[in-house]
């Protein structure tokens, strides 16, 4: 634990004093690490869920249920809040007033970072093709490269070894920093997100405004011919609903590795608009896509 925290803290060379966080490490695997190197660091810790008996990981608590920690950060008045998983390699975000911040967001904020400082490699960040259309309109305003991967962090680093890249991750709150870690790991990603804090002396609200989310509807369609999701009849509804969506706004139909089942995602100015595109494309895809 020792060397791992050496590791961790060694990768950051600016202190975080000054900067109150509360992690919640999910009852997991982040439970000691987490706080501790935030601790090291200079930062003043308040921990939440660090208290892992072997049968509460991730039991309402953690990056996928995160109530309590926006709760908590406005209480204790802190600067944010972290919010790992039960294995750790995840990190989400809480700002002071205890508005959330996704892994397209923390991916922005740190290959911002790196531009800004000429450590950038390849002006290229490696996300997915579920990262929020605001997160390629924010690269791309700061003259950033995206190579959009499939899903799953395995993805995200086969692309990251591909190109030479130095950083990648998922909306899910995934990050690789390949300078210093082969997988995600998310106290290491909450040590450089605190870091991009310091350095800037902006407030996670500053920082998360990078990007603007727009509004994504998902829904899925079940019992559906995969295959199928190539039909004519259900491309030339995706061409005419891209239309309508213009460059605010996308498309993306993932059928599921493991069920007869289509993913119909939309992304678009306004949460009516992503609403209704989605709900008139999955009818389309339930009518032409069913299995016979």
């Amino acid at each position: 634990v020792e060397k791992y925290l050496h590791h961790l803290n060694s990768s950051i060379s600016n202190s975080l004093e000054g900067l109150t966080v509360v992690v919640d490490g999910a009852n997991g695997s982040a439970s000691l690490v987490g706080p501790e190197a935030l601790r090291r660091a200079g930062a003043q810790v308040i921990s939440i869920h660090c208290e892992p008996n072997g049968l509460n990981i991730n039991e309402n608590c953690g990056s996928t249920h995160m109530d309590d920690l926006f709760a908590a950060v406005v209480k204790h008045g802190a600067d944010l809040g972290i919010a790992h998983d039960g294995d750790a390699d995840r990190c989400l975000a809480v700002d002071a007033d205890g508005n959330f911040v996704d892994g397209d967001q923390i991916l922005a904020i740190l290959a911002s970072g790196r531009k800004t400082r000429g450590a950038l490699v390849g002006n290229t960040v490696v996300a997915t093709v579920m990262s929020n259309l605001g997160f390629n309109i924010a690269m791309k305003e700061l003259e950033i490269e995206v190579i959009a991967a499939a899903v799953g962090d395995r993805y995200v680093l086969e692309e990251m070894r591909t190109g030479g890249f130095t950083i990648g991750g998922e909306q899910s709150g995934h990050v690789v920093l390949s300078e210093f870690a082969t997988t995600g790991d998310g106290v290491l990603t909450a040590l450089h997100l605190m870091s991009e804090m310091k350095a800037t002396g902006k407030s996670m609200a500053e920082l998360a405004a990078i990007v603007n989310r727009l509004p994504q509807v998902l829904i899925n369609v079940p019992n559906v011919d995969k295959s199928s999701v190539s039909k004519s009849a259900v491309s030339e509804a995706v061409a005419k609903l891209e239309q309508e969506l213009g460059s605010t706004g996308r498309i993306l139909l993932r059928p599921s590795g493991t069920e007869p089942l289509i993913r119909v995602m939309v992304e678009a100015a306004t949460a009516d608009q992503a609403q209704k595109v989605a709900k008139e494309l999955a009818e389309v895809v339930a009518t032409h896509c069913a299995l016979s």
